[in-house]
């Protein structure tokens, strides 16, 4: 039969009627198995008669071949009409009894017809990829930080610039109790750094190895650590040692230790090569985001329920 489109235009309906012989090839195939398995007392395993089978497992047969025609059916009849179901049907009026024809409706969702339109006249801009000489030498720097190392200072107490190895807990404010407190072994914190809370350098400063304190921070709202932010943390921290930082010199020599270069030149040039190439990526995408955008709006269609469905329990 032909499709009824019911409240929208991903919706169908159906109706399937299933010859009755069909049904009765199915029920005659699925009584075979019953005689194959079921045990009856005063009867030997494969030698019940077909009619205590369909007296005694009546309604299980039936549920049994509702099961396999259903599908089938419902599945030759969608690829004759040309439909492809995005939804499991939902079955409804169905009528199924002995040596009658199996009929059924069945409702369930199909992508809409698209028509595209309007895509000729959409154009994505392509802007000049450009990395400066500065943020090359930025992104030279932050590898330099990653290759600093830190040794002992010994005989004076902590100063600005210094580095303070503690051990430290935190607990948050009374009213803050669902805040969970921190606890950080051996974590280095520098002396009047710019991501050093003020804090942290006003009661570290002057501290010799071993020296312990007790104090207060409060963050910001717009701290970078969200766990932290707008808190009120007391800390206990204990100064395991000082340490200073040592960053090695930008040359040929530090390139090489990085193992796959001759000098700092071809470093600078890779990183150059690197950030064009992460931008061009990006520039593509955002490009290609715009039209998929602009397309879109151009040609609104309906989204099947049960695609949403899927998308949100992703």
């Amino acid at each position: 039969m032909s499709p009824t489109e019911t409240t929208a235009s991903t919706k169908r309906e159906i109706e399937i009627e299933v010859p009755s012989e069909e049904v009765s090839r199915e029920t005659d195939a699925l009584i075979q198995k019953y005689q194959k398995l079921a045990r009856i007392p005063g009867f030997r395993r494969g030698h019940v008669p077909a009619s205590i089978i369909r007296q005694r497992f009546s309604q299980d047969i039936q549920n049994d071949v509702v099961d396999a025609l259903v599908p089938k059916y419902f599945r030759k009849e969608t690829e004759r009409l040309g439909l492809m179901p995005v939804s499991q049907p939902r079955v409804t009026d169905l009528h199924a009894h002995d040596g009658e024809g199996l009929h059924f409706k069945a409702s369930f969702e199909v992508m809409p017809e698209i028509k595209v339109e309007g895509y000729k006249e959409l154009r994505a801009d392509h802007p000049e990829i450009t990395v400066t000489d500065e943020e090359v030498e930025e992104s030279l720097e932050a590898l330099q930080e990653q290759k600093a190392t830190f040794s002992p200072i010994e005989g004076r107490a902590i100063a600005d610039g210094d580095y303070a190895q503690v051990s430290l807990d935190g607990t948050p404010k009374q009213d803050e109790a669902e805040t969970k407190p921190v606890h950080m072994d051996d974590v280095l914190v520098e002396i009047r750094g710019k991501n050093t809370m003020p804090e942290f350098t006003e009661n570290l400063r002057g501290t010799n190895a071993g020296d312990e304190r007790t104090f207060e921070v409060n963050y910001p709202e717009d701290f970078s650590d969200e766990r932290l932010r707008g808190k009120t943390f007391s800390y206990k921290v204990k100064i395991n040692a000082i340490k200073q930082k040592s960053l090695p010199e930008l040359n040929d020599d530090f390139a090489k230790e990085l193992g796959e270069f001759s000098t700092l030149a071809e470093v600078k040039q890779k990183m150059r090569e690197g950030m064009e190439h992460e931008r061009r990526h990006a520039s593509e995408r955002d490009a290609k985001d715009k039209l998929l955008s602009d397309l879109i709006s151009r040609n609104q269609f309906e989204v099947p329920d049960a695609l949403v469905e899927h998308q949100i329990n992703i």
